[in-house]
């Protein structure tokens, strides 16, 4: 089972998306093994958002991120990073399909609603960022043989 590293960031929390974004995960047949709400201090942010020091818009990023409180969220599943990408959308939201996030509730890059995790690697990396393992639960449900083989 892979883990992702899901963010709903300031535009959807404001906006009142938080249980729209989540639902559509849960839907999907990933598993919530993790969450919370809280405000992301700017040592995490610039930690999470370390790959892009040095660029002009890393700033921008930080001062965002930490600009309002996000859902951070830590979901498994089989290809759970392709599965949370492919929910989630293009970044560029003009590129985004249609049911995906972006795609229906977002319009400008800068506010494209959710973060998730862009590799099995990045993914433990971000959810150890945000998590101890001991605030992880690993869980079965009864739906799991109908959704994994």
């Amino acid at each position: 089972m892979e883990r992702t590293l899901i963010i709903i960031k300031p535009d959807a929390v404001q906006r009142g998306l938080t249980g729209e974004i989540l639902r559509r995960f849960e839907a999907r047949g990933l598993r919530i093994i993790g969450m919370k709400f809280i405000s992301v201090s700017q040592a995490l942010a610039e930690k999470h958002y370390e790959v892009h020091k040095g660029k002009p818009f890393f700033e921008g990023l930080v001062k965002y991120i930490i600009s309002s409180p996000v859902v951070v969220i830590a979901l498994e599943g089989t290809n759970a990073i392709a599965a949370a990408r492919k929910t989630i959308g293009a970044t560029k939201p003009q590129e985004a399909e249609a049911g995906t996030i972006r795609g229906d509730f977002a319009l400008e890059i800068g506010r494209n609603l959710v973060h998730g995790s862009d590799s099995v690697e990045n993914g433990k990396i971000e959810v150890a960022n945000f998590f101890t393992e001991a605030e992880l639960v690993s869980w079965p449900r009864n739906t799991d043989p109908w959704i994994f083989e």
